[in-house]
């Protein structure tokens, strides 16, 4: 059984060989998961085949540049957020940054703590942007934010790996419908069988801890996720 903490992943785009190796490296080492590539084109690829907490992407890279790479992203309704790395300076580089997308930006050369802080502000904001450290699902159930981790009465709850990601976008969109074919998506990687059959067991399992009440089933559409607080 995995913890209901699951493991941030994040798709790292840089070229520089050397620097690629050291930010996967220190990365891994401080516990998130990290698909590294080294171009543009692979890195579209990879994009594409799985879900990300969080974009790390080089500006200048072979293929397709981190620019044109993450707006083409945007269009195509990739929310993910993301933190272009690159050696340009000038004012007019940060505005096409944020033009196309990003949610921060970090000048080469930079310190490893620097970017270690700034990618964890920025999965903690894939809740909210607000300030919280948990969300209440009930009265004695709550959501850790930070730690991606569900407490109940005081206790950390021990979940399977799928049902913790499903919890963490039941949580992310909260009173919203969510689409059989988005969940889907969320949960199985472009290489993987989803099964509805396994969908409907991630959610009895689900409901067993925080309550049926806590997850609607919306017939034929998807399910909505309503805290009891």
């Amino acid at each position: 059984m995995y913890g209901v903490a699951a493991v941030s992943k994040i798709l790292l785009l840089e070229d520089d060989a050397n620097l690629n190796e050291t930010i996967t490296e220190f990365l891994e080492e401080k516990g998130y998961g990290v698909v590294s590539v080294y171009d543009g084109l692979e890195a579209q690829e990879k994009l594409y085949e799985s879900q990300y907490d969080l974009l790390l992407l080089d500006v200048n890279t072979p293929g397709i540049n981190g620019f044109s790479l993450l707006h083409e992203a945007r269009e195509r309704a990739v929310f993910t957020p993301a933190i272009f790395i690159t050696s340009l300076d000038s004012v007019e580089d940060l505005e096409e940054g944020f033009k196309n997308g990003c949610d921060d930006y970090i000048r080469k050369p930079f310190s490893l703590k620097e970017l270690h802080i700034r990618i964890e502000t920025l999965i903690k904001r894939g809740f909210y942007h607000e300030k919280k450290e948990f969300i209440a699902i009930t009265d004695t159930i709550s959501y850790m934010i930070k730690n991606n981790e569900l407490v109940t009465e005081g206790k950390t709850v021990s979940l399977g790996h799928k049902e913790s990601m499903l919890l963490k976008l039941f949580v992310k969109n909260e009173g919203k419908l969510i689409e059989h074919e988005r969940i889907y998506a969320h949960l199985w990687d472009y290489d993987e069988e989803s099964s509805d059959t396994a969908l409907r067991t991630y959610i009895k399992n689900l409901r067993k801890i925080i309550g049926k009440e806590c997850i609607v089933s919306i017939k034929k559409q998807g399910y909505k996720f309503i805290t009891q607080k």
